[in-house]
């Protein structure tokens, strides 16, 4: 396994992490269960993923529970743990007891990275108070690095401005081969700023396994409602699927692999994809430790550059 350095904190973290969104309950599918992630989770440190991403939002704390069992098997010094903040939680008194509240379900005391899920459009919480609790929490030792999700680069910059003596560590955002805003403005940031992005849903929520056609859609409460899934949009992505289904026949990996080392070209994004089972948990472990080579980047931009994604008409 590889490693990378999450933003400028010194902590070393998988080149590819695991994320717990899945252990919010059935949302995702009546396949779910709690056994099985946990042992999912345990198979992928094992094979050198020390990089666990968890929320209070996913199932009102559940997955942070089950996250909490796997720590515990695995051991505390041995896995790097990120959850975040609800967004509604982002006034200062109620930020520091929603961190108290996952570090004890989470069963830590000290959360590794403390992110605030996405900033709050509703009831308009200043920036400035949000961040001054996330650093006084970063004071306190209740957690080690500051970050963020859903943020853009305006968002950044504001909530870095309110941070006197730590910078914001990493920004998670929805990354993937069909979903690609972030290269406009968010992507060049962090670069340059030395950043660490986060890509959450980085293989689409399953579009880019190959395993969904017009034929054959997923019928979970979360990916039922995503546009990426109807009929024009699974057409324009099968187009790229028959080119990665050529490359990982070569490369003796799997079109999920592809996908995945994909967003790991440049060696600064984190995908954190998801893993139901002990199988799912060795397939993102084998996404890292190879390249894919110059010819088949090649292949791959040119299919992406004619791809065309809609999300029109949106459900009100």
């Amino acid at each position: 396994m590889e490693y990378i350095e999450l933003g400028k904190t010194g902590v070393k973290v998988s080149m590819i992490g695991i994320g717990a969104w899945q252990a919010s309950g059935k949302s995702w599918g009546q396949d779910v269960e709690d056994d099985k992630i946990v042992g999912a989770l345990i198979r992928a440190n094992e094979l050198g993923i020390n990089f666990i991403d968890t929320a209070e939002a996913y199932g009102d704390g559940h997955s942070e529970t089950v996250v909490a069992r796997a720590i515990k098997e695995i051991g505390r010094d041995n896995v790097v743990v990120a959850t975040k903040v609800h967004g509604g939680h982002l006034h200062a008194d109620d930020l520091v007891k929603a961190a108290e509240n996952s570090a004890a379900r989470l069963g830590v005391k000290e959360i590794d990275l403390y992110q605030v899920h996405w900033p709050d459009p509703w009831e308009q919480v200043p920036l400035r108070e949000t961040m001054k609790a996330m650093e006084s929490l970063y004071d306190r030792g209740l957690i080690r690095a500051v970050g963020v999700s859903n943020f853009s680069v305006r968002d950044l910059k504001e909530a870095r401005e309110h941070l006197s003596h730590v910078d914001i560590a990493s920004d998670q955002v929805r990354y993937n081969m069909v979903q690609r805003e972030v290269e406009e403005e968010v992507l060049p940031y962090c670069r340059r700023e030395g950043i660490t992005l986060i890509a959450w849903s980085p293989i689409a929520q399953g579009a880019l396994t190959g395993k969904y056609s017009t034929a054959h859609k997923p019928s979970d409460d979360i990916r039922r409602g995503n546009k990426l899934f109807n009929d024009a949009n699974l057409a324009e992505i099968s187009k790229l699927l028959q080119v990665l289904r050529e490359i990982a026949e070569a490369e003796q990996k799997t079109v999920a692999q592809v996908a995945l080392n994909w967003l790991t070209r440049e060696g600064d994004v984190l995908p954190i994809p998801g893993a139901k089972t002990e199988a799912q948990a060795e397939e993102n472990a084998g996404a890292v430790g190879w390249k894919l080579k110059a010819d088949e980047l090649k292949r791959i931009d040119e299919v992406l550059s004619k791809l065309k994604i809609s999300y029109y008409p949106r459900p009100v």
